[in-house]
């Protein structure tokens, strides 16, 4: 037999003292468990390599053929970018499942931190350009409280001088 098969053979060991035992409700044994545990914690340990070379090759490559589609005078419109940023983020993740590779994990993190310093540093917070508000709109919040600053000061000082008479 060769040095992989046999060592993935039981190892002939003692019971757990305290009367643990298995599904079957034989008495439970240490070493049967450790053994094949390890073997696949190794084999279906996360590539990071692998899982990396991916989501560029993969994820990243659609994710800017969409964004040149969009335009970048439209980056920063969310309505615009949503579905391709969705698709991204999809697309990491199942990449990831099928390397077995948790998710979202410190790869996945900068590689967004690295997808956002790119497409996204010039957009606000809310995902909108900031500008002014159109004249029409703008106009009535500025004269409206000038007016009746004005009108208020116009009343006090007619009726202050109504009061003087009187006394």
């Amino acid at each position: 037999m060769s040095a992989a098969s046999t060592s993935l053979q039981p190892l002939p060991c003692k019971e757990i003292p305290g009367g643990l035992e298995n599904r079957n409700g034989q008495p439970g044994c240490f070493c049967w468990r450790v053994i094949p545990s390890h073997h696949f914690i190794v084999v279906t340990a996360c590539q990071e390599a692998d899982y990396a070379q991916l989501i560029e090759d993969y994820c990243l490559s659609q994710f800017k053929f969409d964004m040149e589609v969009i335009g970048q005078t439209l980056w920063c419109d969310w309505d615009q970018t949503i579905g391709s940023y969705g698709e991204l983020t999809n697309c990491t993740l199942l990449i990831a499942k099928k390397l077995n590779c948790f998710w979202p994990n410190q790869l996945v993190d900068e590689f967004f931190i690295a997808i956002h310093k790119h497409y996204f540093k010039n957009c606000s917070l809310s995902g909108r350009s900031l500008h002014d508000p159109p004249n029409n709109i703008l106009c009535p919040f500025l004269v409206v409280p000038i007016l009746i600053t004005l009108l208020m000061t116009a009343l006090v000082v007619w009726r202050s001088q109504q009061s003087e008479g009187i006394v």
